[in-house]
């Protein structure tokens, strides 16, 4: 269950990307209160996780999930670069993330 706590505080941490990006680009503040509630629940499910998993392993997955999932959702709905080489790298962080969970 600690490793479903920790999934789904990597997807706030990339929501909380994505809404820090809305307000950087729209400039609408109550957006910040939402920014706000994502990083609030990404911090308290990462520190729940925590519990069962160890603070190393725990935090390189949830930014690891952070940095992909941030990367693709640029890469997909905001145009970012598509250039191979940051597809590739984008890979090895996720077969990081999958290592790391096998090895526990």
């Amino acid at each position: 269950m600690a490793w479903i706590i920790l999934f789904v505080a990597g997807l706030m941490e990339v929501a909380g990307v994505v809404i820090l990006n809305e307000i950087t680009r729209t400039k609408k503040k109550w957006l910040v209160v939402l920014l706000a509630i994502t990083f609030i629940c990404s911090f308290t499910t990462l520190k729940i996780a925590m519990n069962d998993i160890p603070m190393g392993t725990a935090y390189a997955i949830w930014s690891g999930i952070g940095t992909a999932g941030g990367t693709l959702i640029g890469m997909i709905f905001y145009n970012e670069s598509k250039d191979l080489k940051r597809i590739f790298f984008i890979a090895l962080i996720i077969v990081s993330i999958i290592g790391l969970r096998l090895v526990k």
